[in-house]
């Protein structure tokens, strides 16, 4: 079982199910989170803290999908997939609202590998990415399938 980021491209064959990927971190503020949603998620508790204050989330909260952006960028900083990281499917779950002030992080572990067998270059990869914030709490969980391309011959 490794731990580490990785800095060269990565192929199926150098993964091993139980490999450990971390990212650096990513410092999420008020700004940021307001930008986000009036672009994408325009909803009172992502764009104005007083209105959040009666919400759901109870104060100013990111959306899921800007957790899941920031995620990504963690994840494709981390897991140098060669040739990139293509999805193939993915499951998502938020355990608890990212907030302003939030440093996130992003573990992920290799759960299983399949090569292909119609198409032999390639093969899915199935990663467990959790987003954890500065107190080491997870606010967001990702399984996702991805292609992983062999070492060209």
């Amino acid at each position: 079982m490794q731990s580490s980021t990785s800095p060269t491209p990565l192929y199926l064959e150098d993964l091993t199910v139980g490999d450990v990927f971390t990212s650096e971190s990513y410092q999420l503020d008020s700004d940021q989170i307001i930008q986000f949603a009036s672009q994408f998620d325009p909803q009172p508790f992502h764009l104005d803290a007083d209105a959040a204050k009666d919400s759901f989330f109870q104060g100013l909260a990111a959306s899921g999908w800007h957790t899941v952006a920031i995620t990504m960028r963690l994840l494709v900083q981390s897991l140098t997939l060669a040739n990139g990281v293509i999805g193939a499917g993915a499951e998502i779950s938020w355990t608890q609202p990212t907030r302003p002030g939030d440093t996130l992080s992003v573990a992920s572990t290799i759960l299983s590998i399949t090569p292909s067998r119609s198409k032999p270059d390639r093969g899915i990869v199935v990663v467990e990415s959790i987003t954890s914030n500065q107190r080491g709490e997870a606010v967001q969980k990702l399984v996702s399938k991805v292609v992983c391309f062999r070492r060209p011959v």
